[in-house]
């Protein structure tokens, strides 16, 4: 007899505070505002450099009663010249401190229409203590990976304070987190017996979903598809990439076979966001290859991270799947993740004048499978 997916929503339950504090740092962020960083007794407070404006940068200044630095990864650093490191993260510090046009040209290469400022005297050092912890704040607020920081003592009493630690943890703690909130059938133009079901970690955060296509059988290996969300390739039909092909192709193969999910995962842009995606583009637009696009901007060539596919896997009663992909790096995350992946089927489609450099590029320097 088969057994069935276990779909129906949970009840949600509180989210642990480290989430609720964090996921309140990353909207102050977001609208240029300080957040306090600490760990030990050591403290700083930060901008996002995406967002620092005169007034937030003068009033980050009056606050700490310090100089402002600013902070970058290796990445970034790397391709300004800064450094020959291509990881960590690197402290840029002038001896009258920024303005906010330098801060602009570090940190965005897509700010080079502002002019090129003074950069002579500047000092580059690894960033050591809270610096890490800073930028990956920023991250996950999905803005440049880029901050500015001050040492402060006594921070102003309206300020949202986080934990280092809370930081680093988060995205494993909301993954963790997830829930299964709601379902319902949804009928597909090449799979009309499907089912959408929704994830929900317990701050609240991004939804991830599920499409589950016939009646999987979870005993048995599942044919599945780990799919990031792409909004100009699934909705606009984007032709720069090959999502919308692979997001279509897939919902129909898994519907031919009979059964199987994909998982619809809220990291857009390899985990960097849809803006930094865009930026990418413009990036892409001038020469650089998809990789080196996410590199000129600080980031690592891919950002995103499977546990909440994992999770999401295990809510449905799956422990085992046929993973429909090109990319060995899915396989390699799942089986890590506690998932077994009995076979990696290709998934492959024509490319396009628009998409065979990205597509090429993904394959002799991502190790994707065509």
């Amino acid at each position: 007899m088969t057994r069935h997916l276990d779909i129906a929503p949970r009840p949600e339950t509180p989210a642990p505070q480290p989430l609720i504090t964090v996921d309140r740092a990353i909207a102050e962020l977001r609208r240029g505002g300080l957040v306090l960083v600490r760990d030990s007794g050591a403290a700083v407070l930060m901008l996002a450099a995406e967002a620092v404006a005169d007034e937030t940068l003068a009033r980050l200044a009056s606050a700490s009663g310090g100089t402002p630095v600013l902070l970058l990864t290796g990445r970034r650093a790397g391709v300004l010249g800064l450094t020959e490191a291509e990881s960590g993260v690197y402290r840029i510090s002038g001896k009258t401190g920024f303005d906010t046009k330098t801060i602009a040209f570090l940190a965005d290469p897509c700010a080079r229409s502002l002019g090129i400022p003074d950069l002579s005297g500047l000092d580059v050092e690894p960033a050591a203590g809270l610096g890490p912890a800073a930028v990956s704040l920023a991250k996950l607020s999905r803005l440049l990976p880029a901050a500015v920081i001050a040492a402060t003592g006594l921070p102003p009493a309206d300020v949202i304070a986080v934990e280092a630690a809370d930081i680093a943890a988060y995205q494993t703690t909301a993954a963790r987190s997830l829930r299964q909130v709601s379902e319902a059938r949804v009928p597909l133009e090449n799979a009309e017996n499907a089912r959408i079901v929704a994830f929900r970690p317990s701050d609240g955060g991004i939804e991830h979903l599920a499409i589950v296509i016939g009646d999987p059988d979870p005993d048995q290996p599942v044919l599945t598809r780990l799919h990031s969300e792409c909004f100009t390739g699934d909705l606009l039909g984007s032709l720069r990439c090959d999502c919308g092909d692979q997001l279509r192709g897939a919902i129909a193969e898994i519907a031919q076979a009979g059964s199987g999910v994909l998982l619809y995962l809220a990291q857009e842009g390899r985990g960097i966001g849809l803006v930094n995606k865009l930026r990418a583009y413009q990036l892409q637009d001038e020469g650089f290859d998809t990789l080196d696009a996410n590199l000129q901007l600080g980031f690592d060539d891919d950002e995103r991270v499977y546990l909440p596919a994992a999770q999401m896997l295990r809510l449905l009663g799956i422990g085992g799947v046929r993973l429909l992909t090109n990319n060995p790096g899915k396989v390699e995350a799942l089986a890590r993740h506690g998932i077994q992946v009995a076979e990696r089927v290709p998934h492959v489609f024509p490319s396009n004048d628009h998409n065979r450099g990205y597509l090429a590029t993904k394959a002799s320097r991502g190790g994707h499978l065509f």
